[in-house]
């Protein structure tokens, strides 16, 4: 009984923190307990809490982290995943929203956000695609092609198809860089090149191509490579 007691005040005292200050009053650790709360019942949070951040390294990584290496870590069962990917699927949904049915080109720090919280996380390339109207106003957003920890296929003429199926007259393309380093590679260079000479000839402008990994992120038109 005294074990559950000391468990549900701390429980009540860590709300309260949280409530009174914020998330900037709290640990990474101790977000990580309040999230937990709703996911194991009258135990101890901290222990899994502590193993996650050991495992995964930090906060973002944690609710990035892939469903299985989640489950790996003692303590945390489909609801300790389920709650993780929760909060990371509402943080994705709400940094999207701010950026779709906008013009991309006046938000542009919006989207990296976005672009960074979608992708820098993942443990295998994925390469999307920004569709963009003749006002620069975000219509669609999909990833296109899945591939491995270092390389993932992409064909212009199935970008520049789906441009002209969404009768968008121009795009951003985005990807990932699971290594951590966010410089482009010879292949993401000759491919980028080859995508925008694919466009050019239909009249669809490539506005930037982005790569984004846990350090920042690079924009090829900034680099003077686009």
């Amino acid at each position: 009984m005294a074990g559950k007691s000391d468990t549900a005040g701390h429980r009540q005292r860590l709300r309260q923190r949280f409530m009174k200050a914020g998330a900037d009053g709290l640990a990474d650790y101790e977000l990580l307990e309040l999230l937990l709360f709703q996911a194991i019942g009258r135990r101890d949070t901290k222990p899994v809490a502590k193993a996650l951040l050991a495992r995964f390294g930090s906060y973002a990584e944690v609710i990035s982290a892939d469903v299985a290496e989640i489950k790996k870590v003692e303590g945390a069962g489909d609801a300790v995943a389920i709650a993780l990917k929760t909060v990371q699927a509402s943080a994705l949904r709400l940094t999207q929203d701010e950026v779709m049915n906008q013009p991309v080109l006046t938000s542009w720090d919006k989207l990296l956000k976005y672009c960074r919280a979608a992708m820098a996380y993942e443990t295998s390339e994925h390469f999307r695609i920004l569709f963009l109207n003749k006002k620069n106003v975000l219509i669609a957003d999909e990833v296109q092609q899945q591939g491995t920890v270092d390389h993932t296929p992409v064909y212009p003429r199935e970008v520049v198809k789906r441009a002209l199926e969404l009768g968008a007259t121009a795009l951003i393309m985005v990807h990932n860089h699971p290594s951590g380093d966010a410089s482009p590679s010879k292949a993401d260079i000759e491919m980028t090149k080859e995508v925008h000479a694919a466009c050019d000839k239909l009249g669809i402008q490539l506005h930037d191509h982005i790569i984004v990994a846990k350090s920042g992120a690079n924009s090829f038109k900034t680099m003077g490579l686009l």
